[in-house]
């Protein structure tokens, strides 16, 4: 059987599920999510599968009880969610150098003078995102997500340089753009306020109720226009 929560609460933790991998959002206890309550019961319903899900209870304002079969599942998420940020909480930014990257030379394009277009010193740098295994599963996922459009077929990011006018330059130039990928897919932004927890909390509560008035009066209409057909 499962316990019934707060639906506020169980709406916030949707924004605590998403936080973990976006943002670190989290919502405050159910001291503060006062303005939607749930009738202390438990409930457990059959799917067409017969396998049993779980329901939660939300009391409207007119005393009618009303199931979100949405949030059945958040639980469960939301505990691992927690986990997984307590780990990338503690975990280091990883940093790119040359031995992990393929090197290669060109000449460089634009107008002539001072040798521009008779020495190699346009850089291609190719970095294997899938088998860069002195990344953590997560930042290689993040990458691949952040840098979907940009990776090749064989899982690579190349990256070309022609800032400067050596080789050096260009290869650590390289190297910088690089690194900044992997500082942006490392990165995870700090929890909000106990102000901002509350604001979420309010606005979570505020669009349950929203959604079960309007889910209410669309009901009210369908059951005015059969009414109406009856009596014809």
């Amino acid at each position: 059987m499962w316990r019934v929560v707060d639906v506020a609460e169980a709406v916030g933790n949707i924004f605590l599920y998403l936080g973990a991998h976006l943002g670190g959002w989290a919502l405050p206890s159910a001291e503060s999510q006062q303005s939607v309550r749930i009738a202390p019961d438990t409930a457990v319903g059959a799917g067409s599968s017969g396998k049993q899900q779980c329901s939660y209870y939300y009391k409207c304002s007119c005393g009618v009880l009303k199931v979100s079969a949405r949030l059945s599942q958040v639980q469960q998420l939301l505990r691992e969610a927690e986990e997984r940020a307590s780990a990338v909480g503690n975990e280091p930014t990883p940093k790119i150098t040359r031995g992990h990257v393929t090197v290669s030379f060109a000449r460089s394009g634009g107008p002539g003078g001072q040798n521009v277009n008779k020495v190699n010193t346009k850089v291609d740098m190719r970095f294997n995102v899938k088998n860069a295994y002195w990344l953590s599963d997560r930042i290689r996922e993040r990458i691949m997500q952040m840098e979907k459009n940009r990776i090749n077929k064989d899982g690579e990011i190349v990256i070309s340089s022609t800032k400067t006018r050596t080789q050096t330059g260009n290869v650590d130039d390289a190297l910088a753009k690089l690194q900044a990928i992997i500082d942006a897919a490392s990165y995870v932004p700090p929890p909000p306020s106990e102000e901002q927890k509350k604001k979420i909390a309010k606005l979570a509560a505020i669009g349950e109720q929203k959604r079960l008035t309007s889910k209410k009066a669309l009901s009210d209409k369908k059951a005015s226009r059969r009414s109406r057909d009856n009596w014809d």
